[in-house]
């Protein structure tokens, strides 16, 4: 999953399923998880944002609504987000490579905008990292959350590429920024913090390299690039995300540095005892970008 690693307690069902299928099939993401996660996702992405985006899409030739493509839309949280926060009728083309995440955000897709406009959606299942300009042509937006940081640095290049070519804006949130606070704090926080980002880094990710990498991409086809900070802020009662947070974060760490298993397992029990007795509080710092394409033969 973005953001953490597979890792869960004994006899606790897991964060990130793996299908029963072809060895180089994706992950599934786990909808209890998607689910655990988007209230945090949906507090801290970035409102700022918001109002350039708006009048952008104001802007817009014609009057007929706008055109969505959600990019790895998993459960479809971006959607039930973005959507009540728009005016205008709109038409969402959800994209993911698991036709299981597709149905769930299919079925649970927001029916009306802001305005009580009507909302429509469609479900395209593919790989979202080779799109091209011809596959978004006609579209008003492109969204993704949580998904920058598990993109390569070409497949970076050639979203930042399709959406100029399409002249579409995109609004692409809650990548990771590789910083984590925990209050208490404790000595192996950084260490851990390390070992996880490099974790993320693994195979050619970018992990917490991502939001540079796109806004440099973006700024090379000619987009204006805004960023903003959307940290979770986790307490007291967010504890099951702050649980099943700390076990994948600290999972990945142990991955990527097997020798820290000793220490991270007495670290991990630690912070569970204190997530437990509502002692700990986690901000994990993640950034949105907006990218402004200019227009192509006035479209969007």
């Amino acid at each position: 999953m973005p953001g953490a690693g597979p890792t869960a307690a004994p006899g606790s069902r897991p964060t990130v399923k793996l299908r029963e299928a072809a060895p180089d099939d994706p992950p599934r993401y786990a909808p209890e998880w998607l689910e655990l996660r988007e209230p945090a996702d949906a507090a801290a992405r970035a409102h700022d944002l918001l109002d350039p985006l708006r009048i952008r899409l104001a802007n817009l030739p014609g009057k007929s609504g706008v055109v969505i493509h959600d990019l790895g839309c998993g459960t479809g949280s971006m959607g039930r987000w973005l959507a009540a926060r728009l005016d205008g009728a709109q038409h969402w083309i959800l994209h993911d490579r698991d036709p299981y995440l597709l149905h769930f955000a299919a079925v649970a897709s927001p029916r009306s905008a802001a305005d009580g406009s009507r909302v429509s959606v469609e479900t395209r299942r593919g790989d979202v990292a080779r799109l091209t300009a011809d596959a978004l042509h006609g579209a008003s937006l492109v969204t993704a959350s949580a998904l920058l940081d598990v993109l390569t640095r070409e497949e970076i290049d050639t979203l930042a590429a399709a959406c100029a070519g399409a002249g579409c804006p995109a609004l692409l949130t809650l990548s990771v920024a590789g910083r984590v606070e925990l209050t208490p704090s404790h000595p192996l926080d950084a260490e851990i913090t390390r070992a996880f980002n490099d974790h993320q880094r693994r195979d050619g990710l970018l992990g917490p390299d991502a939001v540079t990498v796109a806004a440099e991409a973006f700024s090379a086809h000619g987009a204006t690039v805004r960023l903003h900070p959307s940290p979770w802020r986790l307490g007291p009662e967010q504890a099951a995300l702050t649980e099943q947070w700390l076990r994948g974060w600290v999972g990945a760490a142990v991955e990527q540095r097997p020798e820290l298993r000793a220490e991270a397992e007495v670290y991990l029990n630690n912070r569970l005892r204190q997530c437990a007795e509502g002692e700990l509080r986690v901000t994990v710092h993640h950034t949105d970008l907006l990218a402004l394409c200019h227009p192509v033969d006035g479209a969007s």
